[in-house]
């Protein structure tokens, strides 16, 4: 079987339903494949900051709101509040149905349950349940298909900074969103107890080139038990985080995303990079004179947790103390949480 369309998206994250949903907005064909059954679902704590999403996702698919944040180091806890909700937490899965309903109604064409097979230029091969394969050319390529990118392995680009994000939901109905920053546990990455409704997200996250992950889930296990939380290896998920940001595009294939490399080394955001990069694409695909200023802003703030995360890996003694050193200013109010985010 053999079918047309004038853009093929790979992957059914929020940076790929953005920007197919913008492209067919404006009356391009666009066929949008995703691997997974069900659009959704990720290992992900499902935090969403004020000056990033919160604003712009609709009130029912907010669990908890936190104007407070509480960070650990080994040598201090600090207390960080502000008037509005600093970080919000979202059900990925609910987040995924409404961009997906949104995309849907744009007119793109959703395939789930379909894996890329083959890539060719201008052509995929794609195998839709039961093992039925279409073969599908079209004009532009975007791969939003995560940090194990399959259009960022066929543009032969290399993976080299890499993040561990491993996961454990918890039942129950926690106060505080916390973040742990324990350099000898987790290098320059941290602990979190995020909560939602009824359950919380207990994990751990570090850089994949100082720590590997079945050092971090044995860390993690630890560090949680003496946080009162109890859970067996088994019940931990486990995803990776691209950083490695070489370009999002080459010629008529795109990137955005985790697949770009967009998201933070620092603290592992991704959920904003993949909209503003998945929707400034759709803009450039659209206009070939689009600037993308917004890519450029996201680029700095990249470059620039990069550039943390470097310095923090050369040695733990320098980790700790630019850990230390972060905390201070933040507990000084000398910086605020907001310069820690991937958002302008």
């Amino acid at each position: 079987m053999g079918q047309k369309t004038d853009i093929l998206v790979v992957g059914g994250g929020p940076g790929g339903l953005a920007c197919a949903t913008l492209l067919a907005q404006q009356g391009a064909r666009v066929v949008l494949a995703e691997r997974k059954p069900v659009i959704g679902s990720k290992v992900c704590a499902g935090g969403i900051t004020w000056h990033g999403l919160i604003k712009h996702v609709p009130t029912y698919l907010v669990e908890r709101r936190f104007p407070e944040q509480v960070i650990v180091t080994r040598r201090q806890r600090a207390v960080v509040v502000e008037t509005n909700p600093i970080v919000a937490t979202v059900n990925r899965e609910r987040l995924g149905r409404w961009m997906a309903d949104q995309a849907e109604a744009a007119g793109v064409t959703l395939l789930t349950g379909t894996r890329v097979a083959g890539l060719e230029p201008n052509r995929a091969m794609l195998e839709r349940p039961e093992g039925q394969r279409l073969r599908m050319e079209y004009i532009h390529l975007v791969g939003a298909d995560g940090s194990n990118s399959l259009v960022r392995r066929f543009l032969g680009l290399p993976t080299t900074a890499l993040g561990i994000g491993l996961n454990c939901m918890l039942p129950g109905r926690y106060p505080r969103m916390e973040w742990h920053l324990d350099t000898e546990l987790f290098g320059s990455g941290y602990g979190w107890i995020f909560p939602h409704s009824t359950v919380a997200s207990i994990g751990a996250y570090g850089d994949a080139r100082s720590i590997s992950a079945r050092l971090l889930q044995q860390r993690l296990i630890r560090w949680a038990g003496q946080q009162g939380f109890q859970f067996e290896r088994h019940a931990i998920r486990a995803g990776l985080v691209n950083f490695d940001y070489r370009g999002l595009r080459f010629d008529r294939t795109w990137l955005v995303g985790d697949a770009a490399g967009l998201a933070s080394g620092l603290t592992g955001e991704g959920i904003y990079p993949a909209l503003v990069s998945g929707q400034a694409v759709a803009r450039m695909i659209l206009d070939p004179d689009y600037s993308g200023n917004e890519l450029s802003v996201l680029a700095k703030k990249h470059r620039r947790h990069s550039r943390i995360v470097a310095l923090a890996g050369k040695s733990s003694r320098l980790c700790g103390v630019l850990m230390e050193a972060m905390v201070t200013l933040l507990r000084m109010k000398v910086i605020d949480f907001h310069s820690l985010e991937m958002a302008e």
